[in-house]
């Protein structure tokens, strides 16, 4: 891990698909599901792997600069209804990773407060929450359909409002530059994590004041032991 442990954490804010959750392969095809019900071919895994975290009609935007943005608009809606045929309509759970359950529990028994911030729909969080028992660990849930998309710090201000956490005494733990690029404009500490989405080397170029190999060393991070 690169950087100095962060000084006393009252607030640990998490990203969820690709920190806490692995959903790259479900996202994907549920993209790979809009674009073609709009006509177009489905975009590469990396090309997906590259936006998770941004809202919708960002990220898709970004995948296919050339649409015109009543088709951005279009494959977002029908993005929507592939997901929930996959995840809603199946009962289909993504994994956690590893080490992520205990991490969550570690964090709360050393009293740190726990929050996310993601780029899912509230439905699809709270829905994924529950199939882990999950929510019960947080103290704020802020999502992309109420808030800008990352790296817009709105999200995270948010988080800290509602935990009634000083900017220094939040951490934002992330596998995108977006969440890393949020976590700096809200003034807070960005720390990545090495298995998610987005290569080290971005996380740290984005501001990351640490690069995590594991939860274990999250939790050190955050002044929990491990």
């Amino acid at each position: 891990m690169n950087g100095q442990p962060a000084a006393s954490v009252r607030l640990a804010v998490f990203d969820f698909d690709g920190t806490l959750m692995d959903s790259q392969h479900t996202v994907a095809s549920a993209y790979a599901g809009a674009f073609e019900a709009n006509g177009l071919a489905p975009p590469p895994l990396a090309d997906v792997r590259d936006v998770i975290g941004l809202s919708l009609p960002l990220a898709v935007a970004r995948m296919r600069p050339d649409l015109a943005p009543e088709t951005v608009e279009a494959v977002a809606l029908a993005y929507r209804d592939s997901y929930r045929r996959q995840v809603h309509d199946t009962g289909k759970v993504d994994p956690l990773f590893a080490g992520a359950r205990q991490a969550l529990a570690g964090l709360d028994a050393a009293g740190v407060l726990l929050g996310i911030a993601t780029g899912k729909s509230r439905r699809g969080l709270l829905a994924a929450l529950e199939a882990h028992d999950l929510k019960g660990h947080f103290v704020t849930l802020q999502t992309s359909d109420v808030h800008p998309s990352k790296p817009h710090p709105s999200m995270l201000q948010q988080a800290m409002a509602e935990a009634g956490a000083a900017p220094q005494e939040t951490v934002l733990v992330g596998d995108t530059s977006f969440d890393m690029e949020m976590a700096v404009n809200a003034g807070a500490t960005p720390l990545g994590v090495a298995w998610g989405y987005h290569p080290p080397e971005a996380l740290t170029a984005a501001g990351a004041a640490g690069v995590c190999d594991s939860f274990d060393e999250v939790l050190a991070r955050c002044g929990a032991p491990a």
